[in-house]
Parts: C-alpha cells; sequence; structure tokens
C-alpha cells in the first residue's frame, strides 16, 4: 500500500525493528524504514498522512523524516523515510541483519529489552537511553561485518 501511494519518490522499503527480528521479543510495533529519493517533496507527507500517519519532523535524528500511526491512542506503525545513501540505512540494516544471525546477541539484547521496560516506569525515551549502550555497541560491532 506505502509502495503505490509514494510510487516515483520510493527507492525501498525494509522491516527494521524488533518485529522484523524472528525470536526477538517485541512491542506491537511495526517499524519500516523507506528509502527516498529526497524529502523535499511533500508528495511522501501527503501520501504518509492520507494512509492514517501523523508527520513527526526528524525526531531528534538529523536527516530523518519520521512519522508514527496508531489505533485507539496505542502506536502500531513506525515510518522512518531517509534519502537514499543516508548512512543512516546501511546502520539500522546491519543491526537487523546482525540479530538475525546471533540468536545469542539477540537474547542478549531481548534481556536488555526487558529490563529496560521493567525500570522505564512507561516512559519512551528512559526505555531508549537504557538499551543505549548495548545497541550502540552492536551496531558498531554490525556494521564492521557487514554484509553478512
Amino acid at each position: 500500500m506505502l509502495a503505490a501511494r509514494l510510487g516515483k519518490h520510493l527507492v525501498a522499503i525494509h522491516h527494521i525493528g524488533s518485529t522484523a527480528v524472528p525470536g526477538l521479543a517485541a512491542k506491537p510495533i511495526i517499524d519500516i524504514l523507506l528509502e527516498v529519493i529526497t524529502h523535499d517533496s511533500s508528495d511522501i507527507t501527503s501520501a504518509l498522512c492520507a494512509s492514517g500517519y501523523q508527520a513527526r519532523g526528524e525526531n531528534g535524528m538529523p536527516g530523518r523524516r519520521y512519522y508514527t500511526k496508531g489505533l485507539q491512542g496505542r502506536r502500531t506503525h513506525h515510518v522512518h523515510a531517509f534519502i537514499q545513501g543516508s548512512p543512516d540505512i546501511i546502520r539500522h540494516l546491519a543491526f537487523r541483519d546482525y540479530l538475525r544471525k546471533y540468536p545469542d546477541i539477540r537474547d542478549s539484547y531481548a534481556a536488555v529489552k526487558y529490563a529496560a521496560q521493567r525500570d522505564c516506569r512507561g516512559e519512551s525515551n528512559v526505555y531508549c537511553e537504557l538499551k543505549n549502550a548495548f545497541v550502540q555497541t552492536h551496531q558498531q560491532r554490525a556494521l564492521a561485518l557487514y554484509p553478512f
């Protein structure tokens, strides 16, 4: 559906995040990475908003356009749009594929996620901070090995 709506602006769609890693505990939120030709087109935002997404700007990550979608007050989808060639694309894909390839690392990440969920008191920024050291370390390892 997104591919049809985005048409000529879309280079590729990737499923990222925890739901893209078999065997990894995940919140019921689908993370989608869009590779786009440009962020300058209002067509992209219009297409995503017409599909029920809300534009959130860069949301703390320079070079990204971030969109969210939800149902009954709960987020169900995150879309991360990057311009083709952005190093953030490879960073996301490398980490996803690294967790897919190394089940022991995936399981360690699951333990970190559980602890972060327990300790964050429902604050998403705290949850992310509690996972950050693990994610940063393993993203660097993943990038050093990518492509697998």
